[in-house]
């Protein structure tokens, strides 16, 4: 670009930053970039138009065109300004304004700094209004300070909102003082503080499009009435907010301190120790103490306390110029005539690193940038968490109806979606959601518990079998000749071994009818947990159906187990198990090895072997289906049926209506609360997607 026409779009640029004189940013101020044509036509008039005129027509034609450019320029500026900056910082303040914040944090600027750092003044030059001073802790509450900037042509305005209400302001003048009142409102009259936010808008054509929240000043000693453990609650409120990654910290410290010691600077780099979200802003260079300015400088340059978004330096109203009633928009004009005239911080202003303006400028740029960078995140958090509310929400579903008709109605849905859910679970086929495991996984471990079980069984048998065997040789034998074992002593080694599996049995069937019933407890808080009468009755229903198909099918196990005491077999299924023994028996013959029964154990010991492991591998098959089959059947499927039927009765008892349908009130609270939640996140979500598409 030539020098021509870049001195040209210098001096637009001028004319195209704040409104008001008092806060017209340099030429680098609000670095928006313009269209192609603005760049380098239409800047010079052209040729043609001047050529023949006399000096003095040339010279009013020059000044009526630049002066149309200007205005031109300005107009295209301001409306670039309107399409990029300012929907990024209207939708963060719609999601606040939605209560977002209350599920996550949103992109914001933190002013925080020390008591007498300045902090106040810096807002009051942003906001070009008065905010409250005096002694001691004057912010009280977090305020949320939305600048707006408005065309030239249209009035001042403010609103001021806190808790339930709004108050419209119709001059600068009346901020103060709704400040104050709200701060009593909200924190109480006696000097304390509070985490709940106070909003002040306000729209005007002397402010940058900027939102920042104002946070109190870091106090060590508490005045007056005030809590004695002030300081501390300060700063929990401050780490609260700063301590936010999506929240970008502007640390407030005057010249004449030592910037190593303020307490601001410390606690912004404890939650924030690169320096990635923080700015800092120097105050007070007036009272910087002689021959001390090259340290201020080399603070500015980022040389002494590094920040990657670096320092800015200003100078506001003092004391003495608020006592003189200096209006904001001449201590705007004198502080750059202060910065442009002085000896050593001239450069600074050179720099773009000094005033207001300038302090405007960058920190509009930075928020707009973070929040550019933070959106996608956003997003994917927004989303996330209303998918889990709208999950929450169903388990709390909708109230209680009014009439008698629509509660039959409505208990008839409760019950009737209990029930599809119980047979999903008999049925093995219920939701599952996250680690949990399906019920009928969990009653398979414990029929393998009894598979094992009867393996351990089996095993025993074997080993003991010679023992018993030569019991009855050495003391029971008559006048049978040696081999011929007794089948008295066969039948009782068979009868021994299946009596030390009954209680096994039965054990197993206690764990799987209280894996059953905590399933089905599960599921009756699920369905009706704001109903406390329906669900105390359905507690009451599961654990009476337990009880009575516990001693049912615990009766049917020793059932099951007085009849295997009665040794008996098909022959041919018995003859087949019998040979499959002696097969296995001849193939470790083959396999010789030293201590082995088949090698020191004389025939009849390894006959009787044979037979009772033959009968027990049958048994073993029998029992290790059978047992499992009646739990199933008594602890599962008749379970299960039963409390079906059972809660269906509660339709036919409609005198107890109102009472199985009161609601639980934390319940409604909970609610109501998730519904709200649903609302504000779903209308989030559509401001996002109306964002990504402008």
């Amino acid at each position: 670009m030539n020098k021509s026409v870049s001195s040209k779009r210098s001096e637009r640029t001028k004319h195209a930053g704040f409104a008001s004189p008092s806060l017209q940013p340099p030429s680098e101020a609000f670095a928006v970039p313009l269209p192609p044509d603005f760049e380098d036509e239409g800047l010079l008039m052209p040729a043609n138009m001047t050529e023949g005129k006399p000096d003095y027509e040339q010279k009013e034609l020059k000044k009526q065109c630049y002066g149309q450019q200007h205005k031109a320029a300005e107009h295209t500026l301001y409306n670039q300004y309107e399409e990029k900056i300012r929907p990024c910082i209207d939708l963060i303040d719609s999601l606040r304004a939605l209560g977002i914040e209350k599920d996550l944090a949103l992109p914001a600027i933190a002013v925080i700094g020390d008591q007498s750092s300045g902090k106040s003044s810096v807002l009051e030059a942003l906001s070009g209004i008065a905010l409250p001073r005096g002694n001691g802790i004057v912010t009280r509450c977090p305020l949320e300070l939305k600048l707006k900037r408005i065309p030239a042509a249209q009035a001042w305005k403010g609103k001021m909102c806190y808790r339930n209400t709004s108050v419209e302001l119709q001059d600068a003048s009346e901020v103060e003082k709704a400040i104050r009142e709200a701060q009593n409102v909200v924190a109480g009259t006696k000097g304390a503080i509070s985490a709940e936010l106070i909003s002040l808008e306000i729209s005007s054509p002397d402010v940058p499009d900027l939102t920042l929240i104002d946070l109190p000043g870091i106090a060590r000693v508490a005045v007056g009435d005030q809590p004695k453990d002030i300081g501390e609650q300060i700063k929990t409120l401050l780490k609260k907010n700063i301590g936010c990654k999506e929240t970008l910290n502007l640390v407030v410290v005057p010249c004449n301190v030592d910037i190593a010691t303020t307490e601001a600077l410390k606690m912004a780099q404890e939650v924030d120790p690169s320096g990635e979200r923080t700015l800092g802003i120097l105050t007070k260079p007036d009272l910087v103490d002689r021959g001390t300015e090259d340290s201020i400088i080399n603070i500015i340059r980022n040389l002494v306390i590094p920040l990657k978004k670096g320092y800015m330096i200003v100078k506001c109203r003092g004391q003495q110029d608020i006592h003189d009633k200096l209006a904001l928009a001449a201590a705007i004009q004198q502080e750059r005539k202060f910065f442009e005239s002085h000896k050593y911080f001239s450069i600074l202003l050179e720099e773009g690193r000094a005033t207001i303006p300038h302090l405007a400028e960058k920190l509009t740029n930075e928020l707009v940038k973070h929040i550019i960078k933070t959106l996608p995140s956003l997003e994917n958090q927004v989303r996330e968490m209303l998918q889990k509310t709208l999950q929450d929400l169903q388990k709390y579903r909708r109230g209680t109806p009014s009439t008698e008709s629509e509660k039959l109605i409505f208990l008839t849905d409760l019950i009737k979606l209990f029930n599809q859910d119980i047979s999903q679970v008999i049925r093995g086929e219920e939701q599952l959601f996250g680690n949990e495991i399906r019920l009928f996984t969990k009653i398979r471990r414990e029929f393998r518990t009894w598979e094992v079980t009867l393996l351990e069984c089996a095993a025993k048998v074997k080993k003991n079998v010679p023992s018993k065997a030569w019991k009855y040789e050495e003391h029971y034998r008559g006048r049978e000749f040696p081999g011929f074992t007794n089948y008295r002593t066969f039948e009782d080694i068979i009868k021994e071994q299946i009596i030390e599996l009954e209680e096994p049995a039965i054990e197993i069937l206690n764990n799987v009818i209280g894996l059953v019933e905590e399933k089905f407890m599960e599921l009756t808080k699920k369905h009706f947990a704001n109903f406390h009468n329906l669900n105390r009755a359905a507690k009451i229903k599961i654990e009476d159906i337990r009880e009575k198909q516990a001693a049912e099918a615990e009766r049917q196990i020793r059932t099951q187990f007085k009849m295997e005491r009665i040794v008996y077999c098909q022959d041919d299924a018995y003859i087949n198990d019998l040979q499959s023994v002696r097969e296995e028996n001849a193939g470790n013959d083959k396999e010789w090895k030293i201590g082995s029964v088949s090698n020191q154990e004389p025939s009849f010991v390894q006959e009787m072997v044979s037979h009772t492991k033959a009968y027990f591998n049958g048994a073993s098959k029998r029992l290790c289906n059978q047992i499992p089959l009646i739990i199933l059947s008594y602890a599962l499927h008749d379970f299960g049926d039963t409390l079906q039927t059972t809660m269906l009765h509660l339709l036919q008892e409609k005198d107890k209506l109102n009472h199985l349908l009161q609601e639980d009130s934390e319940a409604a609270k909970h609610r109501n609360y998730l519904s709200q939640r649903v609302n504000r996140l779903t209308k989030a979500c559509q401001y996002l997607r109306d964002f990504t598409l402008l």
